[in-house]
């Protein structure tokens, strides 16, 4: 027999409903004690020779959730939201209605799973979403110097305050007017978050070492080690992605299709997967456009030619598209970059054929 039972996840609390034990609710907490109980229900459950499923939301502690079921011996199956509209959009939106929900759905087997990544990519994601927040904060300060500077009437440039040479000579200008005491706190604010950036680099580095998906990545001309960690974190196995379409679309950059009859409309890209890994994506086209190895690429050629006729932003997301594209083919068979296949190579035998005719008539 199996014991299907559907969860509500909160912060604080969750609720199941267990529909073969005669339409049972129960709740608890999230705490220590919450979990005991329900680990000993399930404990109980396997002693009488029962199959135990659990559904439940993807939620913040969905991960947590699912290990310590899973340690009871219990099977969970973790819904993909974004397909799964019957509770959000439900009309009665209880906690119990929605544990119930769930577990019909679950002994029907009709719930859409969304598969969790591993711990490794997930530890990779924490902490280049803290770096992303501490570079945010870093900008936000300096923001505010350079308009307290201009305020002060002093000449102020982007790179003024990139190095501490530069944030020096800024105090002692200030600290002939007496005004140093409006920036100091600031400068200080700045230096603490370069370290703790710093930091959490150093770790970052220390958790892909040896790895050959970032090793593959950096061979991309314009691909630094933030783009690398990111795309690697937020792809997790690329096994996991039968062809390159779905790689594409799962990084939101394929456009949304409407097709009904007759009627066929074509939308903006879909933006459903992560928004770091799309980031990613065209930074690395961006990062690529600055390389001189790549003017002469069919990429970067088609990348202008699109710039001309539909303007930067669609040129770069279709490059970044089609770089989706080479990056499943490169992890997918573990090559490298090869900057060979990016030339066209009808031009190469054209040009070679005129260079031939030339020195026969010469």
């Amino acid at each position: 027999m199996t014991i299907n039972a559907g969860v509500d996840l909160h912060k604080t609390q969750f609720t199941v409903f267990v529909k073969q034990s005669g339409n049972q609710f129960e709740q608890y907490s999230t705490e220590e004690d919450g979990y005991k109980k329900f680990l000993t229900r399930i404990q109980r459950w396997k002693k009488s020779g029962m199959t135990v499923r659990i559904g439940v939301e993807s939620t913040g502690n969905t991960r947590y959730f699912k290990t310590r079921m899973e340690q009871a011996g219990a099977e969970v199956v973790v819904i993909n939201t974004l397909k799964f509209k019957v509770v959000n959009e439900s009309v009665k939106k209880t906690d119990r209605h929605d544990a119930a929900t769930i577990a019909e759905f679950l002994e029907k087997d009709m719930l859409p799973e969304s598969r969790l990544c591993s711990e490794e990519s997930e530890q990779l994601r924490r902490l280049l979403k803290v770096r992303t927040t501490l570079v945010r904060t870093m900008v936000t300060v300096k923001n505010q110097i350079h308009a307290l500077l201009t305020g002060l009437g002093m000449k102020d440039s982007r790179a003024t305050l990139q190095s501490k040479r530069g944030r020096q000579k800024i105090l002692d200008a200030l600290r002939k007017a007496d005004s140093e005491l409006v920036v100091q706190p600031l400068f200080e604010t700045i230096e603490q978050l370069e370290k703790s950036v710093k930091s959490i680099e150093s770790e970052l580095e220390k958790l892909t070492e040896g790895d050959r998906t970032v090793e593959l990545l950096m061979t991309i001309p314009g691909c630094g080690k933030i783009g690398a960690w990111t795309i690697r974190a937020f792809t997790d196995d690329i096994n996991r992605f039968a062809s390159a379409k779905k790689y594409s679309a799962y990084a939101g950059l394929v456009p949304w299709v409407q097709n009904s009859n007759e009627t066929v409309h074509h939308g903006k890209i879909t933006k459903r997967g992560p928004e770091e890994l799309r980031t990613a994506l065209v930074q690395l086209v961006m990062g690529m456009r600055r390389c001189r190895s790549t003017v002469s690429w069919r990429l970067m050629e088609r990348y202008t030619e699109m710039k001309r006729n539909k303007g930067s932003g669609k040129s770069i997301i279709a490059t970044a598209r089609k770089l989706s594209t080479i990056i499943w083919c490169m992890l997918s068979t573990g090559q490298e970059f090869d900057p060979s296949l990016m030339i066209d190579r009808q031009l190469i035998r054209k040009a070679d054929s005129m260079r031939t005719t030339a020195s026969q008539s010469a």
